[in-house]
């Protein structure tokens, strides 16, 4: 049975009705998105659970070895030329059993989002567009798609059907905004419905941002 990782549980009101797993990037934890919760415009919107869960711990080669709170191990600076293969798919099964857990807690595949900034993002595009059933959404924030030399093979059809909603940086000095672009091309080439916006910002997050997160749950959630 895959372990379930300890998450820092967010609810909006009482008997949420939407589940929001949200992936925290190397070296952060969950707590790093938890002060965002209060800067989105959740009007009108059906009470929500946030849950942003602690990755394990791992060394990490690019930092030289040094442990840290990581999805996956990254080998290389250019994120392209090798993946952890073992690792992103270790973690897509420890973020299965959170979507499974939400299940349980009464809330429906159809109304589970997906959440990530950079190596949170490729955990939601490696769970999400393979996941069996159709999610309410994919959002991925300042990161990329992994292995996708494998996606073609692995998607699900009902996957198909998840919005995907992409952001990054135009001055993101750690994944460089050409390799989330390349992510975008792959997916709408594949038939996916992907919102795209960038901003003049750094590997980070901006005002601008939290606004089309915001308008993007609404139009989701609807």
């Amino acid at each position: 049975m895959t372990e379930l990782l300890e998450t820092i549980d967010v609810d909006t009101a009482p008997n949420p009705e939407v589940a929001i797993i949200w992936m925290h990037g190397l070296g952060a934890d969950g707590n790093d998105f938890v002060p965002l919760v209060r800067e989105l415009d959740l009007t009108g919107l059906p009470a929500i659970r946030f849950v942003f869960p602690h990755a394990d711990t791992m060394p990490v080669t690019i930092n030289g070895g040094y442990v840290m709170r990581a999805w996956y191990d990254v080998f290389d600076r250019d994120l392209v030329r090798r993946d952890d293969e073992d690792g992103l798919r270790a973690s897509q099964l420890q973020v299965e059993a959170l979507i499974a857990r939400e299940k349980a807690r009464g809330i429906p595949a159809s109304r589970i989002i997906l959440a990530g900034f950079s190596q949170g993002c490729a955990m939601t595009l490696q769970t999400g567009l393979r996941h069996p059933e159709t999610l309410a959404g994919l959002m991925c924030l300042s990161g990329y798609l992994p292995l996708m030399d494998k996606i073609a093979a692995e998607r699900t059809e009902a996957g198909l059907a998840t919005p995907i909603f992409m952001v990054h940086g135009r001055q993101d000095g750690v994944i460089p905004v050409a390799r989330a672009e390349q992510s975008r091309d792959k997916l709408t080439s594949m038939g996916y419905q992907v919102e795209w916006h960038d901003y003049m910002m750094q590997h980070s997050l901006c005002s601008e941002e939290v606004d089309h997160i915001s308008a993007w749950l609404k139009n989701v959630l609807a």
